[in-house]
C-alpha cells in the first residue's frame, strides 16, 4: 500500500502561512493603532485592539486630554493610541493616547512645515522658561522663543518667568519656523502668525473702505506729522493737517494713543497699501456754516496772522480768516499794515463782507474804533 506524503507537506506550508500572517498582524512598538474602548476607570482604559488583543491605556498617558475629552469616553468608542510594550508575559499591551496625540502632531507639522502656502496654526501655552514659551500644538510638545511672542513684556526685576507666568494655558496663534523631527525640535513664532493675520485683515480693509466714508477707529501712535489710527486690521493715517480746522501745533493737543475716534476716508492706495484719513472732515468745515454764526455790519474779535503790503489777515475761528485791507486799518494814510497792526495782536473788527463761497471775508479795523 503506498503512502500519500502530500497531506503533511500541505500542512506544513499552511502553519508557516499561518506564523507569517500572524507575524505581518503583529503589534509593534511605536506602532499606531486603533482600538475600542472596553472599559473606563480612574486607572485608565482597557482597549480592543484586534487579533483578540488588548491594550492598557493608564491615566498618566491620557494627560493632553480635556475634561471634557475625558468625560465623554464610552465603552464601545473607537480611540487612537501609540504601542509602548506589544504583547508582554501576561498578554497585555501598553498603550498611549498622549504619543499618538502626538505622533499625529509631528505628521501634521511636518505636512504643514513642507508645503508652499504659509499655514499658521493653533497652540496652548503650557508652560515657560528663560528662553521662552512652551507648547502644545495638536499634542506636539513646541517652543516659541521669547523673541518670538508677541507680548514678552519684562517685570519689574527684569524676570521674563514672572511677566509670563499669567500666559500659562492661553490659546495662541503660531507660525512654524522651524521642525526637525530627528531632534523633537519645532519651533513657532507668535509675533510671525499675528504679522500674516494682520496682514490678511489689511488686504481686506483696503479693499472694502470706501472714499467718503466715515468709520471707527483707534489710535495706534503718534508722530510729530500726525497719527495712526488702527482701523481694524490696517492703520490709517491723519496728516497733522488734517486734526482740526484750527491751527494745531502739535498731534498730542488733539489725540492721545487708544483713543477711540470716528475719521473720514480721504484716499485709499491698494497699491501701496496707504489710507489717508482725516479727522477734521468728521464735521462740516467752519466756512460752509460761516453765514449761520456772522453778518455783515457785526462786530468780532479776531487775531492778526499775516501782514503783506496790501493789508492784514485776520482769523476769526478755525480756518475762517478775513483781510483787513489797508485802506480799512486807519484813516490816517500809512504805507505799511506794520505802522498800525502786528502779527498775534487780538483786535475788534467790523464785517464788511462775506464770500462763503470764496471763503473770503473784508474787515475793517477803522470802521469798528468808531462805534
Amino acid at each position: 500500500m503506498s503512502t500519500n506524503t502530500s497531506l503533511p507537506v500541505e500542512v506544513e506550508n499552511m502553519e508557516a502561512l499561518l506564523r507569517e500572517a500572524e507575524q505581518v498582524r503583529a503589534i509593534r512598538p511605536g506602532q499606531l493603532v486603533q482600538g475600542v474602548i472596553m472599559r473606563v476607570d480612574a486607572e485608565g482604559l482597557l482597549v480592543s485592539i484586534g487579533n483578540k488583543s488588548e491594550g492598557i491605556v493608564s491615566s498618566r498617558e491620557m494627560r493632553s486630554l480635556s475634561e471634557e475629552e475625558l468625560s465623554s469616553l464610552k465603552i464601545g468608542e473607537e480611540i487612537l493610541t501609540r504601542v509602548l510594550e506589544a504583547e508582554r508575559e501576561d498578554g497585555s499591551t501598553i498603550l498611549s493616547v498622549d504619543r499618538a496625540k502626538e505622533e499625529l502632531g509631528w505628521l501634521d507639522i511636518e505636512k504643514q512645515f513642507r508645503s508652499e502656502e504659509s499655514v499658521t496654526v493653533q497652540g496652548t501655552i503650557t508652560g515657560f522658561n528663560r528662553g521662552g514659551a512652551l507648547v502644545d500644538v495638536n499634542g506636539l510638545k513646541g517652543f516659541v522663543p521669547i523673541s518670538h511672542l508677541a507680548w514678552a513684556q519684562r517685570s519689574s526685576n527684569g524676570g521674563e518667568e514672572d511677566a509670563m507666568e499669567h500666559r500659562v494655558g492661553e490659546s495662541v496663534h503660531l507660525k512654524i519656523i522651524e521642525v526637525d523631527r530627528s531632534k523633537r525640535r519645532a519651533i513657532f513664532s507668535e509675533k510671525a502668525a499675528l504679522q500674516e493675520e494682520r496682514e490678511s485683515q489689511k488686504e481686506r480693509i483696503l479693499q472694502e473702505l470706501q472714499e467718503g466714508e466715515v468709520i471707527r477707529g483707534r489710535v495706534s501712535g503718534i508722530c510729530d506729522f500726525g497719527a495712526f489710527v488702527d482701523l481694524g486690521g490696517a492703520d490709517g493715517l491723519i496728516h497733522i493737517s488734517e486734526l482740526s480746522w484750527e491751527p494745531v501745533a502739535s498731534t498730542e493737543q488733539v489725540l492721545n494713543v487708544a483713543d477711540e475716534i470716528d475719521v473720514y476716508v480721504m484716499k485709499v492706495d491698494p497699491d501701496n497699501k496707504r489710507i489717508a484719513l482725516s479727522l477734521r472732515r468728521t464735521g462740516p468745515e467752519p466756512w460752509d456754516t460761516v453765514l449761520d454764526r456772522y453778518q455783515i455790519d457785526q462786530l468780532i474779535s479776531g487775531t492778526i496772522t499775516k501782514l503783506t503790503n496790501f493789508g492784514a489777515f485776520a482769523r476769526i475761528e478755525g480756518s475762517v480768516e478775513g483781510l483787513i485791507h489797508i485802506s480799512e486799518l486807519s484813516y490816517n494814510m500809512i504805507a505799511h499794515p506794520k505802522e498800525v497792526v502786528e502779527e498775534g495782536d487780538v483786535l475788534t473788527l467790523k464785517i464788511l463782507k462775506i464770500e462763503p463761497e470764496r471763503k473770503r471775508l473784508a474787515l475793517s479795523l477803522k470802521q469798528a474804533e468808531e462805534i
